[in-house]
């Protein structure tokens, strides 16, 4: 067949035609980009109609002509990506694997940031001092259950003093020591715990067994708890502070009242001693101190006064003297006689000498009358 007779020969003009109008539009172009790439068509001044036309022409011509490339590096870059497929699966695994360990690192640090804002917001009624410590040592055993803080005599903690997680009352410390301090659990079998029941106030015996559950000893009053109670510190002997939240109330298995402790619902990493030694710890003395003084009663005013306190010899010894000399001289059984007083004399320190029993008695200056007999009537017989 020859080439005339092919079907495509009726393309041959077409054909002429679009590769003429490219290089007529290649020439516009490349005359274009020579008249805009003269230095001095750079100035402000100088930026003419020329460079306009041009940059009008270049701004079509040139995104027309870039589309090609950008469509050729999408298909290079798909057919790459598809190629390299298994490659960045494996990388996304593995930083995915990273991501996970750091996910779990932000929820235990987000965790233990909650727990200490609870911590830190811990408060008792009326307030007491406390002391952030954390758990540092754990020891269990079948007779012990005790743990190991690190907080001792130099934050002020003493024996006796009760210890608080985020959730509840854990126990008590029982040893201190400088930098350390050992904490008795609720558990242990040593611990006896005055707890009450916060529905009907009535009081028990938090006793520890080893268990989980301590049970509850000594319950008094007439169906005193009942199942889910929450039970509390008593207060009772001023070993631990009233209110204290401590669990709820559950039956055992041995038919016995037993304890879910509040302190069993998270770790006891991060404690709070209590710095309580007795209820006098938590008076204010300075308000006791600035109350009135309440008026005296009626039996007080009627209440003996005291004597007032011994004048000087010196002084004494002018009044005695005037005394003894103002004393009458006695006329007869019961009959005073009035006489001259006597003229005071100067006081003199020799006379400090003389007995204080003429200045005893400081009325019998003055003359007293002879006391009335009775009278007796004829048919009386008189007095003996």
């Amino acid at each position: 067949m020859s080439l005339r007779d092919n079907q495509l020969g009726e393309l041959k003009v077409p054909l002429t035609w679009a590769a003429a109008i490219a290089l007529i539009v290649a020439g516009v172009a490349a005359t274009a980009i020579l008249l805009s790439d003269r230095r001095e068509t750079f100035k402000a001044e100088a930026y003419g109609a020329t460079r306009k036309a041009s940059d009008t022409v270049l701004a079509p011509i040139g995104d027309a002509l870039a589309a090609p490339g950008r469509w050729i590096g999408s298909g290079v870059n798909a057919v790459q990506d598809y190629f390299m497929a298994g490659s960045q699966n494996r990388e996304l695994k593995a930083q995915l694997k990273d991501m996970r360990q750091w996910r779990d690192v932000a929820i235990a640090l987000k965790d233990e940031n909650a727990r200490y804002r609870i911590l830190l917001g811990l408060k008792t009624d009326p307030p007491i001092p406390m002391v952030a410590a954390r758990i540092v040592t754990d020891s269990r055993g079948p007779f012990a259950d005790t743990r190991l803080a690190n907080a001792g005599e130099e934050k002020g903690v003493k024996p006796g003093n009760p210890v608080m997680s985020e959730n509840g009352l854990v126990g008590r410390v029982i040893g201190v020591t400088n930098g350390a301090s050992r904490v008795l659990l609720l558990t242990d079998i040593a611990s006896r715990t005055p707890v009450m029941i916060d529905r009907t106030n009535a009081r028990a015996i938090l006793t520890g067994d080893g268990g989980p559950n301590p049970r509850l000893d000594y319950l008094r009053g007439r169906d005193p708890i009942r199942e889910g109670d929450r039970l509390l510190t008593s207060g009772d002997g001023g070993v631990l502070p009233r209110g204290l939240p401590v669990g709820t109330a559950t039956r055992g298995l041995d038919g016995r009242w037993r304890v879910v402790l509040a302190s069993d619902r998270a770790p006891i990493d991060f404690v709070r001693i209590l710095l309580f030694e007795d209820f006098t710890q938590v008076v204010n003395h300075k308000q006791l101190s600035e109350l009135p003084v309440p008026p005296p009663t009626a039996g007080d005013r009627t209440a003996t006064p005291l004597p007032p306190p011994a004048a000087p010899v010196a002084q004494a010894s002018a009044p005695a003297s005037a005394t003894t000399a103002a004393k009458p001289a006695a006329a007869g059984p019961g009959v005073a006689t009035p006489t001259k007083p006597a003229e005071p004399k100067p006081v003199v320190a020799k006379s400090a000498a003389k007995p204080a029993s003429s200045a005893a008695q400081p009325h019998a200056a003055k003359p007293q009358p002879a006391a009335p007999k009775p009278k007796v009537k004829a048919d009386e017989e008189p007095p003996r």
